[in-house]
C-alpha cells in the first residue's frame, strides 16, 4: 500500500465515482447559487445549474481556503502518511496558493511528515487527466519524491483546448470584452482557447459555426499530440453531452484514439464559462 495520499481539488471536474475508484480526496471548491453555498462536485444535480444558466440566473463561486485544506491534509498525516497535493492553476484561482499555506501550518505541526503541493496549471478534466495519470504512476510504485517530480515535469504537456457556445458567459468573467462578445455573438463567432504555461486562459483563434470549433478542437489534438497520446484523452462539456461524442468520434476516426473519457464541466467552472463549453486534454509535445 501507497504511503502517501493524493489528494486535490474539485476544479479537477472528476466524477465523485471516479474519485473513488481512484482512492482520491477533492477538496470541493464552493458554488454561491440561489442564495445557498454549496461545495463543488460532479453529481447527476449539476444539470439543475446548467438549466438554471440557460434560464438568465447567475451564480458565483469562491475558492478552497486553507482551512478546506488543512481539513483534508491533516487526518492523512494522522495515519501516518504522507501527502501529494494537486492544485486547481493558479492562474484561474487562489486554491493553490491556500494549499500551500495549509501546508506550511502543516508542517510545524507534523515535521515527521512530509507535504508535496503542485500547482498544476490545468483546469477541470486537464487537471482531472493529471490526477489520474499520477494514479497510475502511484499504483505502478512511485515514491512521493519520484511522482511530484514527475507531475511537476508532465504537467507542461498537458493540453487544454477548449470553445465555448456563448460567447456572454467569458465576458461577466472579464474573459473577452463586451464588444467582442456582441459582436461575436451576432457574426456566430466561436473561439477556440487554451490553458498556456502558466495556466491562464488564451484566446487563440476564431471560427465560424459549432462545427468548426469542434472539428478545429480535434485538429489541435493531432497536431500537438505526443508519442502514446492515444492511450488516453478527456473531454468535458457544459451539458452538450451530442457535440462531445461528435468529438470523441473525430479523434478516434482521425487520430486512432484508444481511450476518451466524457465528463461534466463542473458547475465551478461551468459557471464561468457557461453552458455549451466543450473542451479535450491530451499529453503533448509543448502546451
Amino acid at each position: 500500500m501507497s504511503q502517501y495520499k493524493i489528494i486535490t481539488d474539485s476544479g479537477c471536474d472528476l466524477p465523485v465515482s471516479k474519485l473513488q475508484a481512484l482512492d482520491v480526496t477533492a477538496v470541493p471548491l464552493t458554488l454561491l447559487f440561489r442564495g445557498e453555498s454549496r461545495p463543488d462536485a460532479v453529481t447527476e444535480e449539476i444539470r439543475e445549474v446548467y438549466d438554471a444558466l440557460r434560464a438568465g440566473e447567475t451564480a458565483s463561486t469562491s475558492a478552497v481556503n486553507p482551512d478546506g485544506w488543512a481539513n483534508a491534509i491533516r487526518p492523512v498525516l494522522e495515519e501516518g502518511k504522507d501527502a501529494l497535493v494537486l492544485c486547481f492553476s493558479s492562474g484561474l484561482s487562489t486554491t493553490y496558493q491556500s494549499a500551500v499555506i495549509a501546508a506550511g501550518d502543516l508542517a510545524q505541526e507534523f515535521p515527521q511528515r512530509k507535504i508535496s503541493v503542485v500547482d498544476t496549471r490545468c483546469a477541470s478534466l486537464g487537471q482531472g487527466l493529471l490526477v489520474w495519470l499520477a494514479c497510475d504512476k502511484r499504483d505502478q510504485g512511485l515514491d512521493l519524491e519520484a511522482l511530484t517530480a514527475w507531475v511537476e515535469q508532465t504537467k507542461d504537456h498537458l493540453c487544454q483546448w477548449f470553445t465555448v457556445d456563448d460567447l456572454m458567459y467569458l465576458k461577466r468573467g472579464g474573459r473577452v470584452s463586451a464588444a467582442t462578445a456582441l459582436v461575436g455573438t451576432m457574426l456566430k463567432i466561436k473561439p477556440v482557447l487554451h490553458v498556456d504555461e502558466e495556466g491562464h486562459l488564451i484566446n487563440v483563434s476564431k471560427t465560424r459555426g459549432r462545427k468548426a470549433s469542434i472539428e478545429a478542437l480535434a485538429d489541435k489534438v493531432g497536431q500537438l499530440g505526443m508519442e502514446g497520446f492515444r492511450k488516453r484523452i478527456t473531454i468535458c462539456h457544459g451539458d452538450c453531452l451530442e457535440d462531445a461524442q461528435y468529438l470523441e468520434k473525430l479523434l478516434k476516426e482521425r487520430h486512432g484514439v484508444q481511450e476518451v473519457f466524457i465528463g461534466y464541466t463542473g458547475a465551478v467552472i461551468g459557471s464561468h464559462s457557461g453552458p455549451g463549453t466543450l473542451a479535450v486534454f491530451f499529453l503533448g509535445k509543448e502546451r
